[in-house]
């Protein structure tokens, strides 16, 4: 068998097998300093190995790496390339082995579509899982019109989505301008021909205040998107970045960007002033606990684990709930809480404020220099 003739999976097959918790194996053949950035973990049957091309062709016997024999194994390295020799030798011996297309740079750009419940305004709520980083976007469907809320910069899979459900964009929304991953909002806004919203507070730089290159429309506190017979409203949540919002519908949803969490908060230290901007986190979530009823939905735009999910696999949980069970959220003490976010501070990757300055329109970043700056899971929240 050759290299070339080797049986291969898509990554939209893997992720959406294991996301059904079909019991697979994925064996990672990249060095370890790659697979520690960033690794397929989804699904609750998945087994994970990771062993480098040079340790497979290295072991005499292949049941010294402790592959499943009777389970699939999906051989993935970084472009679908070294994975196609692994998984030539792996069929040798017998096992059902399939070389991953395209590799981890095909993996981190696969998104699962999940329909929610609808509402009495929304006929569709779907959240859009982009499995490689555990970030969330969403599009709102009311009579036929569609609100897309932090979409990444794959906008063929909106464009697809849209069309299946018969929607037309009536705007783009990104509740924040993200750091983890390149926001394809002013793109999809520019292709669509529809407005894009942003809060003025997150249109500059907060690193040196350089005014962002964006075309925008401003959304404060208070303000209001119509589309359809829905009404999107707008809470400003600062904190995480100082323009941060989250998004009511119907008193029953809120789409909560980087600010809330299932299981944490988003970190307020990625512009170089946690203490201050703890402080406003802090405040936010006052505010929300003062004023959001208990069985408000949470839709938050990330998740660090599987553990975030419910048990139809989407990621969202009762604000009640939140209050109770995420650490951060539950604190009731300002004091404490700002304890706990100085605690728990870690190391954030260097391309964050790369990213976060072509979201801005400050720089100009290629779609090779995108994979790169995207590479791995997000870091956006305190753990």
């Amino acid at each position: 068998m050759t290299r070339n003739s080797v049986p291969q999976i898509e990554p939209q097959e893997l992720a959406e097998r294991l996301d059904r918790g079909e019991p697979l194996q994925v064996l990672d053949v990249r060095a370890p300093d790659k697979v520690e950035r960033g690794r397929v973990a989804l699904g609750s049957e998945l087994v994970f190995h990771a062993h480098p091309n040079s340790t497979v062709f290295a072991t005499p016997d292949i049941s010294a790496l402790r592959l499943d024999a009777a389970r699939p194994i999906a051989v993935i390295c970084g472009h679908g390339n070294s994975s196609k020799k692994a998984t030539a030798l792996l069929r040798e011996r017998g096992y059902e082995a399939y070389s991953v297309i395209g590799g981890m740079a095909a993996w981190e750009a696969v998104y699962v579509a999940r329909q929610l419940s609808p509402t009495p305004s929304l006929s569709h709520v779907v959240q859009l899982d982009r499995v490689g980083k555990g970030a969330l976007s969403y599009v709102l469907v009311s009579d036929g019109d569609a609100v897309v809320v932090d979409p990444g910069r794959h906008l063929e899979r909106y464009d697809t989505l849209l069309t299946e459900l018969r929607a037309t964009p009536a705007a783009v929304v990104d509740t924040h301008i993200h750091a983890d991953y390149l926001s394809g909002a002013r793109a999809a806004a520019a292709r669509w021909q529809v407005p894009y919203f942003l809060h003025p507070d997150d249109a500059v730089s907060p690193y040196d205040q350089t005014r962002g290159k964006l075309t925008y429309q401003a959304l404060g506190d208070g303000d209001t998107i119509a589309f359809g017979r829905a009404t999107l409203r707008a809470v400003h949540v600062p904190g995480h970045t100082l323009g941060s919002i989250a998004l009511l519908a119907d008193d029953g949803l809120a789409l909560t960007g980087d600010f809330l969490f299932v299981k944490s908060v988003g970190r307020p230290d990625l512009a170089g002033r946690s203490d201050s901007w703890a402080k406003l986190l802090w405040q936010s979530l006052e505010r929300a606990r003062e004023t959001w009823p208990g069985d408000l939905l949470v839709l938050p735009a990330h998740y660090a684990s599987e553990d975030e999910r419910r048990a139809d696999r989407a990621v969202a949980a009762r604000f009640d709930v939140i209050s109770a069970t995420n650490t951060a959220a539950a604190i009731q003490d300002e004091r404490m809480f700002l304890n706990w976010i100085a605690d728990h501070a870690t190391n954030f990757p260097d391309a964050y404020r790369t990213i976060k300055e072509a979201n801005l329109g400050l720089v100009d970043v290629s779609e090779a220099d995108a994979e790169i700056l995207e590479s791995g899971p997000n870091q956006c929240a305190v753990f």
